[in-house]
């Protein structure tokens, strides 16, 4: 819990990132696994609108996540989150619907976790794409971009939905959730989502 710092790359080539992560001498903390997102709102999207995030999320266990309205500082996306693990994903979201919230939006990824110093560093894998994200509140992040080969003028402020978004606007994309199933028939590019590959 505190104040997340991160920066989130949009990258082409994964297998390159993972050979540098493990030749800098980055250790695997989490293997692969399918994350599933639950992003909760008012009926109204008061959250979505202050730029907040409520979010259940599922992967090897399920936890409870808030995100305060985030500002860049130093090209990194800075912001306080609160995050705790919960026992059971039917029963928090029974609760959060209790308290008025819906379930505004779901979106999936493939996560791969490593630890490089003090910095965690994801690699996901999203149904529009393959991103590199490096979070940490100690060592600046800038060092460690470049050092896996990652342009730091290509770092990304936007979130996964707001990229989502992008693309479903660009391409007339009707449905609302990101998921593997949604977007298995749609290849997308860098433009479609409005980034720049960071690996080039």
């Amino acid at each position: 819990m505190g104040r997340e710092v991160e920066a989130k790359f949009y990258v082409r080539r994964l297998e390159d990132i993972k050979r540098r992560l493990e030749a800098a001498g980055a250790v695997l903390v989490k293997p692969r696994v399918l994350e599933v997102n639950l992003r909760f709102d008012t009926h109204e999207g008061a959250l979505r609108q202050a730029g907040r995030v409520l979010r259940l999320r599922q992967d090897a266990k399920v936890r409870l996540t808030y995100k305060d309205l985030g500002r860049v500082q130093d090209g990194a996306l800075s912001r306080r989150e609160l995050e705790f693990d919960v026992s059971n994903l039917d029963a928090a979201r029974e609760f959060l619907e209790a308290l008025g919230y819906e379930v505004s939006f779901i979106y999936e990824k493939y996560r791969t976790t490593y630890r490089l110093d003090d910095l965690e560093i994801d690699v996901d894998e999203m149904p529009y794409g393959n991103f590199v994200e490096i979070e940490g509140s100690g060592s600046p992040i800038q060092p460690t971009a470049e050092k896996l080969g990652l342009k730091w003028s290509s770092a990304i402020q936007s979130s996964y939905s707001q990229l989502f978004e992008a693309l479903r606007a660009r391409r007339g994309l009707e449905f609302g959730d990101l998921t593997f199933d949604n977007l298995k028939h749609i290849r997308v590019a860098a433009a479609d989502l409005e980034v720049q590959a960071a690996d080039t």
